[in-house]
């Protein structure tokens, strides 16, 4: 009976300097999920949403149009700006009709470099972190600098159709007002269309023609594929050995008995203790039930290399804030290490069942 004792003390004793030295050495959560950047689609113009051109879980392309709004009151306005502009050119003796196309196109000119600074600043983004190859970055920036050519182009081109008015059409007032109010109408027209900001996909579409939709208000949700990643949510005696590349493996929920390698990206400086978590706000793990006080988590930033960007041809398929269970490898103790691979390939076989 003696022997039967001690050799349960022995063997949790065993349990618990093996617990305390993996909560460093190769830490372990199963609070983690997948990540990437949720984005609304929020509508410049207010209007009727005349045709939606995507479906819900749709895979989308950047610059592809997702809803266009009702044009015809913007066209009105349009027709009436030109008809402002060409009655005060009249006043001046002068055709506004090279400066009305003019005008169009620097308006054009500016939406297309909005739309592609955008999709830029995210490619340029991964380029830091090297996860896209750098030709793809160099031809980002030929694109955008090409974008901005053309826009400057397009501004030379309207102020030569100005000064082709003559000094005193130029400075006129009436003038003046009348290519601003174009201007806005032009703009308008170019925001009726709704498009994507990047690669992504349509999540929770809850929008059909008819509906109305009100400028600033969110209208369709844009999930960006070009960077998807996992957070863990690790204590902070947890992460005392961890560094930016750290090895890491991860089991997704969706994907059991397939063990995926990954490096830590880096770390959450800041948590919130109120809940919040949105742009601009501190992050927030998921709360979880513990015996004793709950340590406070916090987030680690995980990427897979293969895996960075969602893709329907890659093998494997990412849920924002799917599930997922990881292990940090912090040493180059086998012993410890070879414990922690033999425990994740458990828990993924595992997974199989819950």
């Amino acid at each position: 009976m003696k022997r039967t004792i001690w050799s349960t003390v022995a063997i949790l004793a065993l349990f618990l300097v093996w617990y305390i030295a993996a909560d460093r050495m190769t830490p372990i959560t199963g609070n983690a999920r997948v990540k990437a950047v949720a984005t609304q689609i929020v509508p410049q113009v207010t209007g009727t949403v005349t045709e939606v051109l995507v479906k819900n879980g749709e895979v989308v392309s950047a610059g592809d149009v997702l809803v266009r709004i009702d044009r015809t009151p913007y066209e009105i306005d349009r027709a009436r700006a030109e008809a402002d502009l060409e009655s005060a050119t009249q006043d001046v003796g002068a055709s506004s009709a090279e400066v009305s196309a003019a005008q169009a196109k620097v308006a054009r000119a500016q939406v297309d470099l909005d739309t592609l600074r955008l999709q830029s600043e995210r490619i340029f983004s991964l380029e830091k972190k090297g996860l896209v190859p750098i030709a793809n970055a160099d031809d980002a920036r030929g694109k955008l600098a090409e974008s901005e050519a053309n826009l400057e182009n397009a501004n030379a081109d309207l102020e030569k159709a100005k000064q082709r008015l003559g000094e005193e059409g130029k400075e006129n007032a009436k003038i003046q007002r009348a290519l601003a109010a174009l201007a806005e109408a032009d703009l308008n027209l170019e925001w009726t269309e709704l498009k994507a900001p990047a690669d992504g996909l349509i999540s929770n579409l809850l929008i059909a023609p008819g509906t109305y939709a009100r400028a600033g208000s969110d209208l369709v949700t844009f999930l960006d594929a070009t960077d998807v990643w996992i957070e863990a949510y690790m204590t902070e005696n947890n992460m005392g050995l961890a560094q930016v590349g750290s090895p890491v493996e991860v089991v997704l929920n969706m994907h059991p008995g397939h063990v995926l390698t990954g490096k830590v990206e880096s770390f959450s400086g800041a948590v919130s203790v109120s809940g919040a978590d949105s742009p601009g706000e501190l992050a927030s793990a998921p709360s979880t039930a513990g015996f004793l006080r709950e340590a406070e988590r916090f987030p680690v930033r995980i990427v897979l290399p293969g895996h960075e960007a969602g893709s329907l041809d890659d093998d494997l398929r990412f849920q924002l804030n799917g599930q997922a269970d990881v292990i940090l490898y912090t040493t180059d103790s086998k012993l410890m290490n070879f414990i922690g691979r033999m425990y994740i390939r458990a828990v993924a076989f595992l997974s199989y069942a819950y």
